[in-house]
């Protein structure tokens, strides 16, 4: 069971971490705000989606030490349920990798390239080895059992 939270946790701040890196575009990258704003009410709006694109920007700023300061938590929670800070580092890269790639589709209609796919199966394959290959602890354990 602390095995399985603990790469819940891992992910969970691969997600974090992927709404932070969001909340920093957002906040910090063209108008995006803006213009969804001018989308959504038309262009006699123009003033005050300026304003509302503000207030946003400054919104999205907030998000981002939110996100990191509860990503940081998870990852520390992930990292005391875990036997091995590799499982939950690699875990929690991938995940925020994939989190990235979904929510730069949604967010800002970004499309990634067969190789950035590719290169990220490789990743999940590593993943999927470290998470299945009983680790140094189990099979000290096993030893000490066979040898009794």
């Amino acid at each position: 069971m602390p095995l399985a939270l603990g790469a819940t946790c891992a992910i969970a701040a691969g997600l974090l971490g992927a709404l932070a890196a969001s909340s920093a575009k957002l906040a910090l990258g063209d108008d995006y705000l803006k213009i969804d704003c001018q989308a959504v009410l038309g262009e006699i709006a123009g003033e005050a989606c300026m304003w509302v694109s503000v207030i946003l920007q400054i919104v999205c700023g907030g998000l981002v030490f939110v996100c990191n300061a509860i990503m940081w938590t998870f990852f520390a929670k992930a990292l005391r349920h875990s036997f091995s800070s590799a499982t939950v580092t690699v875990t929690s890269t991938a995940s925020n990798f994939i989190f990235s790639a979904f929510l730069g589709r949604l967010l800002f209609g970004e499309i990634d390239d067969l190789l950035w796919w590719i290169g990220i199966s490789i990743s999940l394959l590593g993943l999927l080895l470290l998470h299945t290959t009983p680790s140094l602890l189990q099979q000290q354990i096993c030893l000490k059992k066979k040898k009794k």
